[in-house]
């Protein structure tokens, strides 16, 4: 028996840094959601684990325990043959890595592994539960706090200007660690409209570190703002990946072909959010 488990791209819709343990963890408060864009996993059982990998970001990804997929296999304690399909930029902060993970614990349970609970898969990653539910939630603690959220559909365009950022370089240069969380409690929000309005108030509190860091970061940012029916912008985790928001697909559409068309050597990809 083989299965394909869908490995979706994870946006931080908003990040907000609210403090910091004496462990080193960061505390967030961020709303997140997931798009149709994204890597796949398939599997089959087998007497003994093994990876390989292929796609466009395959060059470099390690095949051997370092990997989380085999990570995420050991813990599920199910022996797989596993071809991941990298299509999701390294190091890009939309959740690459633990949506594999994620991936992988849910393939090891279609093929009759015992369920991994989030609170077990949160010893694979910080972003790993999240990704295993893969629904819009608040995420808040160091990512094992997920509270569903009802969002209305969004639709976006994904921009990596192909440069990885390291996510420790930009926590350390975050010059303050604990910033206002969101509202404790949410909106109803009746629409895209009053949704885009309300998250344009809100923050990503890694933007400023990671563009100071990463000038390409600010690159894609503008190029973004310029794009033709954009309503807001913003990174997404530690970055690179930053994302616009459109009225719909159709625009979000016609607005990557343009930025892919001027920008060739970038990742752009229009998307729209999974419902939850």
């Amino acid at each position: 028996m083989t299965v394909k488990v869908f490995a979706p791209a994870k946006i931080n819709l908003t990040l907000h840094v609210t403090g910091q343990r004496e462990d080193g963890y960061h505390l967030l408060d961020s709303l997140v959601a997931f798009v149709d864009q994204g890597d796949q996993v398939t599997a089959t059982p087998a007497t003994v684990s093994a990876l390989s990998v292929t796609g466009p970001f395959a060059q470099g990804v390690p095949t051997d325990s370092s990997n989380l997929v085999m990570l995420a296999a050991g813990l599920a304690g199910f022996p797989m043959s596993l071809t991941l399909d990298k299509r999701l930029p390294p190091a890009s902060g939309i959740g690459g890595g633990s949506a594999d993970a994620a991936a992988t614990l849910r393939a090891a349970a279609r093929l009759g592994a015992k369920p991994v609970i989030a609170e077990g898969a949160l010893s694979l990653g910080a972003d790993v539960p999240v990704c295993l539910g893969a629904k819009p939630v608040r995420m808040s603690g160091i990512g094992e706090a997920l509270t569903p959220v009802s969002m209305p559909a969004l639709h976006m365009v994904l921009v990596n200007p192909r440069v990885e950022v390291s996510t420790p370089e930009v926590f350390k240069s975050l010059e303050s660690k604990t910033n206002a969380a969101m509202p404790e409690v949410l909106p109803d929000w009746p629409d895209s409209l009053s949704f885009i309005d309300w998250l344009s108030t809100q923050r990503n509190d890694l933007e400023a570190p990671a563009v100071k860091r990463v000038p390409e970061v600010a690159a894609a940012l503008a190029a973004l703002a310029l794009a033709p029916g954009a309503q807001m912008l913003r990174m997404s985790g530690s970055g690179a990946t930053c994302f616009a928001l459109f009225e719909n697909r159709y625009t979000a559409d016609a607005a990557a072909l343009q930025l892919a068309d001027s920008n060739p050597w970038w990742w752009v990809k229009s998307a729209s959010t999974l419902p939850g």
